[in-house]
């Protein structure tokens, strides 16, 4: 398992994460924790996960799955939704208990798809006073964000975060063949990310399970885009075991493809990305948690 620098810290990861939302998808909970343990052993360190993933079902099934001394290989991540510093605190410990862990390494500000979600993170009584206590109780290590639905957001988190002379540690988007074309986090966030030392978390590398529909491009050749690409880690769902030796492979297999490799790769895949119809999570509501449940923002 090739491992990688988490920004600019001397942590660790694995170029390769497990993604939580699939973990609550099978019916039997234990698959789920074989699957968690099975990634561990084949050097998966970086499990992400959800405060709302399946109502909090995806985090029950990874804090199972940490028992027995897993919880000390890994760097745990997961997110909340919460838009005040109360709201925030309560995610924080729900999500602690569930995970049966006394902190996590990451804690990320989750969907920051609305140009006024910077606002409410910095604003009085809201979360980012919530995580600076966490964080000197002991609750959490590093503070990041996530969102996938416009780079404009995330380049205004970024503003935003500098005029209060706060730098997260990590950020989170979709990176896959489909984004370079349409509103390409790749080509616009990227780039600040690198140039500020915050880790790059790539997620959706299937575009949300779409491109293995236009079988234009095989499931190595995505994963591989994803880990040519500055990442620190990238993360991908896997509800089978067959879907996680499907990763596996791929780190095994990974080697840093060429500019002419990469040029290939987008041409096959641009006309599909253009208005953006196969990434929904860009275009469409479907995606957004925090829209279809308000109450989960406090």
């Amino acid at each position: 398992m090739p491992m990688r620098n988490f920004g600019r810290t001397t942590e660790k990861i694995s170029a390769i994460g497990l993604g939580g939302f699939h973990l609550g998808m099978p019916k039997d909970p234990q698959l789920a924790v074989r699957i968690v343990r099975t990634a561990v052993d084949g050097g998966i360190n970086f499990l992400d996960n959800c405060w709302d993933y399946h109502d909090g079902e995806s985090e029950r099934r990874m804090g199972l799955a940490l028992r027995d001394g897993y919880r000390q290989k890994v760097f745990l991540m997961t997110k909340f939704d919460g838009r005040t510093k109360a709201s925030t605190a309560k995610q924080i410990d729900e999500s602690l208990q569930r995970l049966q862990t006394d902190h996590v390494d990451l804690l990320q500000y989750h969907e920051n798809i609305r140009m006024e979600d910077p606002d409410r993170f910095f604003a009085e009584g809201g979360p980012l006073e919530a995580l600076l206590a966490a964080k000197k109780a002991g609750k959490l290590r590093y503070i990041g964000f996530t969102g996938h639905k416009d780079p404009a957001v995330h380049l205004r988190m970024l503003e935003v975060a500098a005029s209060h002379r706060f730098q997260f540690d990590s950020c989170q988007m979709p990176l896959n063949v489909l984004d370079a074309h349409f509103r390409s986090f790749a080509q616009q966030v990227v780039p600040k990310l690198v140039e500020q030392g915050i880790a790059v978390l790539g997620m959706k590398p299937f575009a949300g399970g779409e491109l293995p529909k236009l079988k234009v491009v095989t499931p190595l050749e995505c994963l591989h885009y994803a880990l040519t690409l500055p990442t620190s880690v990238v993360i991908t769902g896997c509800e089978t075991l067959a879907r996680l030796e499907q990763a596996l492979e791929a780190a095994r297999t990974f080697r840093p493809l060429s500019r002419d490799q990469v040029s290939a790769l987008l041409s096959k895949t641009k006309p599909a990305a253009l208005q953006g119809k196969h990434e929904a999570f860009k275009t469409t509501t479907k995606n957004d948690g925090t829209a279809n449940h308000i109450e989960w923002m406090g």
